[in-house]
């Protein structure tokens, strides 16, 4: 019987060896399901550090090339193409042309890469518009939704002639789903994959990336992306990219919108994807500086999370790192011999 002092039932019996503990453990990292978002600088001569995500650069053409290279050796899922160009418009024209850097860079990485990565492209124009927006603006300043989708339109031409694998829509404008899987297939692109960024928050946690891709915005972006307050929307826009025909599905930022992650990946019948984003990335860094945390473990630990709470794949700018530490682990456990693992007869 048990009693106060001798419990019978003891769920730290699983607990007890590494072994075990590894045994019983319910989610599991794989570097298939980490993706490396890479940014590409026009025009550089040599990598550019960005100064609030520490080990993060913006890429010249041969260190991108480089850097392809070892993501595909480490064994990752696929690398997210971001441009950097050296001019920006009002309409986002460099977005749209095969000379521009992402298409570029597209062409570079499917080349060098494409048979071991899946290459996926960033499909928004807030790096190639003067006004930093994700859209193309009206005669009022304000975001014009069905003009953008029209550009979003050529875009993902522009991006399917240059190899992208999968299009990557992030700038949350109502119909860009059905508007991009209309264009693809009526060009007879229809194997080309479409990534819906269904759940995008308008977060805090972007700052560093504006800094990536040497953001103009001026004001926010709350008018398109979704109010941190709100749950059940978020749910809604998925299941809305789904229906226009998203092949899979995003939820951006990762950790702070887990319980959105998990509403998603409990109903949807497609992949569901998340983006630990530059905010939550630098934030690890920043305190594991200061020595306030074990940076490895939390950085697993912060993997795992999103993983536990349903995303099939994680885009993060640890990805190549945890990949090859998780191959290295496995690498270095030692085969027990016959004689050791065996008890005598």
């Amino acid at each position: 019987m048990s009693d106060l002092l001798h419990p019978t039932v003891r769920p730290r019996r699983l607990r007890a060896t590494p072994a075990m503990r590894r045994l019983v453990a319910e989610t599991r990292l794989h570097p298939a399901d980490l993706i490396l978002p890479m940014f590409i600088r026009e025009g550089a001569s040599e990598p550019v550090q960005i100064n609030s995500m520490p080990g993060v650069v913006q890429h010249t053409l041969e260190s991108f090339e480089r850097a392809l290279v070892g993501a595909a050796e480490a064994g990752i899922g696929g690398v997210m193409l971001f441009g950097v160009p050296e001019e920006k418009d009002a309409v986002g024209s460099g977005a749209v042309d095969p000379k521009g850097i992402l298409n570029v860079a597209t062409r570079a990485a499917v080349a060098a890469v494409g048979d071991a990565l899946v290459v996926q492209t960033d499909l928004c124009l807030d790096e190639f518009t003067d006004h930093g927006h994700c859209g193309v603006l009206d005669a009022d300043g304000a975001v014009d939704n069905d003009a953008s989708l029209l550009v979003y339109r050529e875009m993902a031409l522009a991006q399917a002639d240059a190899g992208s694998q999968l299009l990557s829509l992030s700038g949350m404008m109502d119909g860009q789903v059905a508007a991009v899987r209309n264009a693809l297939d009526e060009a007879g692109y229809g194997n080309t994959a479409v990534l819906g960024y269904a759940a995008k928050y308008a977060s805090a946690f972007y700052g560093p990336f504006r800094e990536a891709v040497q953001s103009s915005l001026v004001g926010d972006r709350r008018s398109y992306q979704l109010d941190p307050a709100n749950r059940r929307e978020g749910l809604r826009e998925v299941e809305l990219d789904i229906s226009e025909g998203a092949d899979i599905v995003m939820v951006k930022p990762a950790m702070s919108y887990l319980d959105v992650l998990a509403d998603t990946a409990a109903t949807s019948p497609v992949p569901v994807w998340a983006y630990q984003v530059s905010g939550e990335y630098s934030m690890i860094e920043a305190a594991a500086a200061n020595g306030w945390i074990d940076r490895e473990r939390t950085i697993d630990e912060s993997l795992t999370s999103i993983k536990r709470a349903g995303a099939d794949a994680i885009l993060s700018y640890f990805a190549v790192e945890v990949a090859e530490r998780l191959r290295s682990q496995e690498s270095l456990r030692t085969p027990v011999g016959r004689s050791a693992g065996r008890r005598a007869k």
